[in-house]
């Protein structure tokens, strides 16, 4: 905790609310992570693709690490906090009180998460439509999105339905429950509910896809008061919300981001001079951030808007102000490499084994890669084996949340050996997928030179490593691991008005610690995996139309 010399430091809080827990940081204006707290968030699973929370088990979780991380401190030390979020939909009634979105009646579960894949069929009528909106996210929209979900309500919960006072993206809900104030931030209507920038909300649109009542109410339920990212959100902290969080009433409480936005801003603009990397003296524009936890998110930005084939935007000052985003993301990735991981008959032995040698089960997978490479790079092991990454169906550049995943190569072996190699197989195939990302991104005109690591996969070197063999890109990892916290604070601290600009407080914020260099050597094995990578989706599509004839 800081000393008593340090009375003049400013601080910012920044929290994120993850898929499976909350975080809260106290940062500085360097940008240094001062204290870091953590809390489980309980996740609903009641039937298949359905996953639900609930948003007070949300908020308690945000004041309890929020406590936890300002205690000790000079209130007045404290400037600002930022909000980030997982884009879940939160569902409440004229009261704010929480609504069921689910068949059971269960009103605390009023969260329909991010990665819930229940409005399948509504999201395959929207696309239908081939509205103009939908230009603006890859040319079809995600069922992550939160029209097919608001439509999946009124057709499935007609009580709830008829209820509802308002909907909010989670970041958005906390920023209210902060400020009493239902402002919506720009980053999260403009990327999951069709808000473009310059023309606001289209009627068209809403009453096409059958959600004409939105429109009767000028938007009241999903938001007409649209703020930029770290603008400063009313008067500020509430006397009830700054009681709740240990934080001193009338701070500065900024407009939010969503989760992987925060990540992005945070990292992408970091000062590189002195690293010998190609984006340095070039504009942010030749950088993507990729923040990598439970799925992956690939955020690059352009001084005009570049449509790109599956890929989501452009979005006019989502991210960073005064430039578009666009936004590539593969559903699972931290969740695939456990789902691969815990699900082999060797996983027992693998965590035994690890808690005997006191690592985590992945430095232990990493540790024994190394012991049966032999002579060979880690990754030539994987000649033989080949994974198709897309378990929970394909959010870029394909857009097809039906392709399933694959794995070719398979054995009757099912000792540590080849828990390790499906193990490999299973990163090296997200770093494919990354490739594949990054080149339908060139392809429309974006100039990519570096890649920027943040995310709970980011602490993993043989991931960073195969991310940066595969796509033949130099990697760089934030000197804070929190990059996402960090990008939380920077909200906060440009909401106080201590720094004139988000691009300021990310330059002054943002630090880079490590570069991970491509090894060249290997391109030509990883252009063969490639090659083999793509032919498994074809592979899937023929035997997929081969079984639709019948």
């Amino acid at each position: 905790m800081p000393s008593e010399k340090q009375t003049a430091v400013k601080y910012y809080v920044g929290v994120d609310v993850g898929s499976a827990s909350v975080r809260a940081a106290l940062v500085d204006g360097f940008g240094t992570v001062v204290a870091h707290a953590e809390q489980p968030i309980q996740v609903w699973e009641p039937q298949p693709d359905h996953y639900e929370q609930s948003s007070a088990d949300i908020w308690a979780a945000c004041c309890s690490v929020t406590k936890e991380v300002v205690r000790g401190v000079d209130a007045s030390q404290i400037r600002g906090l930022g909000f980030d979020a997982t884009c879940s939909l939160v569902v409440v009634d004229k009261q704010f009180q929480p609504l069921a979105v689910n068949s059971e009646g269960q009103s605390h579960r009023n969260v329909i998460m991010w990665m819930d894949h229940r409005a399948a069929s509504q999201v395959k009528r929207i696309n239908a439509t081939q509205h103009r909106v939908l230009s603006y996210v890859g040319g079809a929209m995600s069922v992550e999105m939160q029209p097919p979900k608001l439509l999946w309500i009124k057709e499935n919960l007609p009580e709830s339905w008829e209820k509802v006072g308002y909907f909010f993206d989670l970041p958005d809900f906390l920023s209210w429950k902060a400020t009493g104030v239902t402002a919506r931030s720009l980053c999260t209507v403009v990327c999951k509910w069709t808000y473009t920038s310059d023309r606001g909300w289209d009627d068209s649109f809403w009453k096409m896809i059958g959600l004409e009542d939105l429109v009767k109410d000028k938007y009241e339920k999903i938001g007409n008061h649209v703020l930029s990212p770290g603008e400063a959100v009313g008067k500020g902290l509430t006397a009830g919300a700054a009681e709740d969080l240990g934080l001193p009433e009338g701070i500065a409480v900024a407009a939010s981001l969503i989760d992987a936005h925060a990540g992005g801003l945070g990292v992408i603009g970091a000062d590189v001079k002195g690293h010998n990397l190609p984006c340095e003296n070039q504009p942010i524009t030749s950088r993507v951030a990729m923040i990598c936890g439970t799925s992956s998110c690939h955020m690059g930005v352009s001084e005009t808007p570049i449509f790109v084939p599956g890929v989501w935007g452009p979005y006019f000052s989502a991210m960073v102000p005064g430039l578009w985003l666009n936004e590539g993301g593969q559903s699972a990735t931290g969740k695939l490499i456990d789902h691969v991981v815990r699900g082999h008959v060797a996983f027992p032995e693998l965590e035994a084994k690890a808690e005997a040698s006191a690592h985590s089960i992945y430095t232990y997978l990493n540790s024994h890669l190394d012991l049966i490479k032999k002579s060979l790079p880690v990754g030539f092991l994987t000649v033989d084996l080949h994974v198709w990454p897309d378990f929970h169906g394909n959010r870029s550049p394909l857009t097809d949340l039906t392709l399933k995943g694959m794995v070719v190569g398979l054995t009757l072996s099912r000792g540590l050996d080849e828990l390790a190699l499906i193990y490999l197989a299973t990163i090296q195939a997200i770093a494919l997928g990354t490739r594949h990302i990054l080149e339908a991104m060139q392809a429309a005109g974006h100039e990519i030179t570096t890649l920027f690591l943040c995310g709970g996969l980011s602490k993993n070197p043989l991931f960073v490593q195969m991310h940066a063999d595969i796509t033949g890109k130099p990697v760089v990892l934030s000197k804070e691991v929190e990059s996402v916290l960090v990008g939380a604070a920077i909200l906060g601290a440009c909401a106080s008005g201590d720094f004139a600009s988000i691009q300021e407080a990310m330059a002054k914020m943002g630090k880079i610690g490590k570069v991970v260099q491509p090894n060249h050597e290997h391109k030509r094995f990883y252009d063969k995996k490639y090659e083999v990578f793509l032919k498994l989706v074809e592979h899937q599509r023929e035997y997929r139309s081969i079984m639709n004839s019948l």
